[in-house]
């Protein structure tokens, strides 16, 4: 016993030792281990990714948020005044109904296929795609609102180890909490995040809706795929010229050789296009804007021909102008009138007339707009022509706080209050219930919309009605 006592006491340093050097090999691990976290962190962090999010067939993807029955069923949306079809289910684009031709057209062909038509419910898509955003709003704070269904996404700053795996949870969200699917699509640069939301969105059996470029063998295989009219910025006129230099691809357009046709025909833009797509990124995410012009143009549903009707319409134009202004805290300076005859009914050699009035001062007031437009209507107008669309423009807009006052003629101050007055009733009825004299107190200006759903979101008294 006492021999092996002491053997046990002999052999406990070097025990000891072993534990010691198992220590020192772990702790090292721990540290080289640590060091790589930091630095995969640090290049996550300085790594340059956009994202394109777009939402999937918008128009119709609202109008089965609140008719769930419609899902997988044939939708088109139709434009102003049920003009033209601008929006297909994925259904409806199978059976072959073509996108911009006009509803009578095919209206018999619709019924036959019996495919649900729809008229734009602006207040409905608008106020989803305002959720929507914000929505995105949620994974990063670098979000540029690109259009109604679209929005640029920026992760500078943000670690993100798994992008395919961040954007499939945009989209879970987005779908669990609106029914809006989305596609997303990733990339060093906003032209490259473009093609990527187009693989997304054309392949979701394969990429699940979420596409990844990452690599230089994706980008170069995904621009080879792109045809050239599909690309960013490209149309179908300047898409022929593309073609006729043996330009056939977005690839092709990104080869050095093409450099000087790119620079001649597009200039500076089609250059930071081509950077783009060579995986340079040059543009950044823009911040929202105040517009340069704000336009209210609309089509009649019947024709016009007399200046009192005219005079009410141009009106009613010019104020729905001002309270834009008013809204983005704007003033303009210029006021457009614009009319157009019908061309169907009265042979003319000119169809279309604008008229440009330049305010004495800057002005976002009903009153000061209306007077203006209708004094440039009263000069034009003609009786007895056949009218089919009036609009009024605003244009050198300047911010509220930058207006210059005059020294001889300046706007009545009491315009301003007025305004304050009229806009705080308006935000809380809804309605625009005040006018001025020159507008029919009892007319709204509706377009032809035979197939209009409710306003679930937007008008208390068209909300969702559920039955237990």
């Amino acid at each position: 016993m006492e021999k092996k006592r002491e053997n046990g006491l002999q052999e406990s340093p070097s025990h000891l030792l072993r534990q010691f050097a198992i220590a020192r090999v772990l702790l090292k691990t721990y540290q080289q281990l640590l060091f790589l976290t930091i630095v995969s962190h640090t290049i996550l962090y300085f790594y340059k990714m956009y994202a394109l999010v777009d939402c999937n067939n918008f128009y119709a993807s609202c109008e089965r948020v609140f008719q769930p029955q419609l899902i997988g069923k044939p939708i088109v949306v139709l434009s102003n005044n049920d003009g033209c079809i601008i929006s297909r289910s994925d259904e409806a684009r199978a059976l072959e109904i073509p996108m911009g031709a006009p509803e009578f057209k095919v209206r018999n062909e619709l019924k036959q296929k019996n495919i649900h038509v729809f008229s734009s419910n602006y207040a409905l898509y608008g106020d989803l795609s305002n959720r929507v955003m914000k929505i995105l709003e949620g994974f990063t704070p670098n979000v540029e609102v690109y259009s109604i269904d679209e929005a640029f996404l920026n992760f500078d700053g943000m670690p993100i180890p798994d992008y395919f795996s961040y954007g499939l949870e945009m989209k879970k969200r987005t779908l669990k909490w609106l029914s809006i699917p989305i596609s997303v699509g990733f990339a060093s640069t906003k032209a490259l995040s473009k093609v990527a939301n187009k693989i997304a969105r054309k392949f979701p059996e394969k990429t699940n809706g979420v596409y990844l470029i990452d690599n230089d063998e994706k980008r170069i295989k995904a621009l080879k795929w792109t045809k050239i009219e599909d690309v960013w910025g490209i149309g179908f006129r300047l898409s022929k010229k593309m073609k006729a230099q043996q330009i056939f691809t977005a690839y092709d357009f990104t080869l050095a050789h093409n450099e000087a046709f790119i620079k001649k025909e597009m200039g500076v833009v089609g250059l930071r296009l081509r950077l783009e797509l060579l995986g340079e990124s040059v543009l950044e995410i823009e911040e929202p804007k105040a517009r340069k012009n704000i336009a209210i143009t609309r089509s009649f549903a019947g024709n016009i021909t007399t200046l009192s009707e005219m005079k009410e319409r141009v009106s009613t134009f010019a104020t729905v102008c001002a309270e834009k202004l008013r809204k983005q805290q704007s003033c303009c300076n210029a006021v457009i009138l614009y009319l157009r005859k019908d061309h169907h009914k009265i042979q003319r050699d000119r169809y279309s007339f604008y008229r440009l009035e330049t305010l004495p001062f800057a002005s976002n007031s009903n009153i000061t707009i209306s007077s203006a437009a209708v004094q440039m209507l009263e000069k034009v107008f003609e009786e007895g022509e056949i009218y089919k669309k009036a609009g009024v423009i605003v244009t050198d807009i300047i911010p509220e706080n930058a207006k210059q006052f005059q020294l001889f003629e300046e706007e009545n101050p009491k315009h301003q209050k007025l305004m304050q007055v009229i806009d705080d009733f308006h935000k809380r009825t809804g309605e625009r219930k005040i006018k001025l004299a020159s507008q029919d107190l009892e007319r709204t200006w509706t377009m032809k919309q035979d197939h209009l759903s409710p306003k679930y979101t937007t008008n208390f008294n068209e909300i969702l009605t559920i039955k237990c």
